[in-house]
């Protein structure tokens, strides 16, 4: 944690001297921008640069993963902003500066953290977090800021009617838990599952969506269901319980990285070892499968869009080797991430880069109109099957993933459970 600790820090110093940059470049005009410029400008623009601010965990319990979501974005831009920055639709180029607060995964925080950036910034986005990123949705849209690409995979980010300002990148959970109960429900053989989810949008979706993959199937039992809180500190009672099912699956819709591998020893020390389901999220090799031992278990499965920077298969992947230099180059980070976040954020700066392509306004709602004209769109790291495709209310950027299961060193996708 201390150096995932002093990543933050790098990442928040470097952002907070390009803002001032940024505001240095902006001068006197009207709207935070222009330079002089006759064209109407929203505030965080200048005929130079474009600012975003970014809300997240840089600290507690979720830092690991938060972290990854300033340095991925920030790691794309960077690069750019090395090659003379990006090309905007007006015909402007522009640099792209990054602003971005430790929220530690509080609500509070996060909203504070809005107030201050958001007569700054031209947008704000990316950031981790169901809860933290809720706390500040209706004052968004309120205000008119973008609150964009968001690592959450709760719908209603991406419900136009409700979050017109808004749009979530990652799949909903709804999709992932239903990728995996149709995987289930296909095996053609019987399964008890004992489901663990976290008290809040975020397991109910899951749950949800896993429940809606196995409508029907009469191969599959749930046998036990029970709940946690974000905030314990141990689900040892609960997995007591569930070990005494003998379910021989275990579908696990937890977002906390410590939780998850407390998860996975103490199912070990009960002698229960069914297969398991993990969250995108939470299912990474080196920070938790690692560490949880996971290996110990037939099966343990999670769903992807993305390639896994840990995983041997892309070592040679030249988007691979491109991300991880421009990572440590640009964003102060300098080891192969352990959390997917880092290529998700990475991807998302792809993604607006192809919006900022396409704006021939420099405004908010030019942006917003722009945002969601994106599709079929193959951005770095992206699976085979899987794209980008904002063009359709109801669904975020990436709503398409692929089965995996662990393979001891990082995941193979698979066709079948098994």
């Amino acid at each position: 944690m201390r150096r995932t600790a002093r990543n933050a820090v790098g990442i928040v110093a470097v952002a907070a001297v390009a803002l001032a940059l940024a505001g240095c470049a902006r001068g006197g005009t009207d709207n935070g921008g222009g330079g002089g410029s006759a064209a109407p400008t929203s505030p965080g623009v200048t005929d130079t640069t474009l600012t975003i601010g970014i809300t997240t965990p840089l600290s507690g319990a979720t830092a690991g993963p938060g972290t990854c979501t300033v340095a991925g974005v920030t790691a794309y831009f960077g690069a750019k902003n090395a090659d003379g920055g990006v090309k905007f639709g007006d015909g402007k180029t522009r640099k792209i500066e990054i602003k971005a607060l430790d929220d530690g995964y509080d609500p509070q925080k996060a909203k504070a953290n809005y107030d201050q950036l958001k007569d700054s910034v031209f947008l704000m986005g990316m950031g981790l977090g169901t809860p933290t990123n809720r706390a500040w949705r209706e004052a968004a849209t309120a205000d008119k800021v973008p609150q964009v690409l968001v690592e959450t995979g709760d719908p209603i980010f991406s419900d136009q009617s409700q979050s017109p300002w808004q749009l979530g990148f990652v799949p909903t959970y709804l999709n992932e838990g239903e990728a995996f109960g149709k995987l289930l429900a296909a095996s053609g053989s019987d399964h008890k599952v004992a489901v663990l989810s976290q008290n809040d949008d975020y397991g109910k979706g899951y749950v949800e969506g896993f429940k809606k993959g196995i409508e029907g199937a009469s191969n599959i039992t749930i046998v036990k269901e029970l709940t946690y809180e974000a905030t314990d500190t141990s689900v040892d009672g609960q997995l007591t319980e569930m070990a005494a099912t003998k379910a021989d699956v275990f579908f696990n819709a937890m977002s906390i990285t410590p939780l998850v591998i407390s998860a996975l020893q103490k199912a070990q020390q009960l002698n229960w070892k069914p297969s398991w389901f993990l969250p995108s999220n939470t299912s990474s090799p080196g920070a938790i499968l690692t560490p949880g031992k996971a290996s110990a278990f037939p099966g343990v499965y999670s769903v992807a869009f993305s390639a896994s920077a840990s995983s041997p298969a892309f070592a040679d992947d030249a988007d691979m080797k491109a991300f991880l230099s421009n990572l440590k180059t640009y964003a102060n980070y300098p080891d192969v991430p352990a959390f997917p976040h880092c290529i998700w954020s990475y991807m998302s700066g792809a993604v607006l880069d192809q919006v900022f392509q396409k704006m021939t306004t420099p405004t908010r709602d030019e942006f917003m109109k722009e945002l969601r004209t994106i599709s079929d769109f193959q951005a770095p790291l992206m699976l085979p099957d899987t794209a980008v495709d904002t063009t359709v209310d109801g669904q975020p950027a990436v709503s398409s993933v692929v089965v995996q299961k662990y393979n001891g060193k990082g995941y193979d996708t698979v066709s079948s459970f098994g």
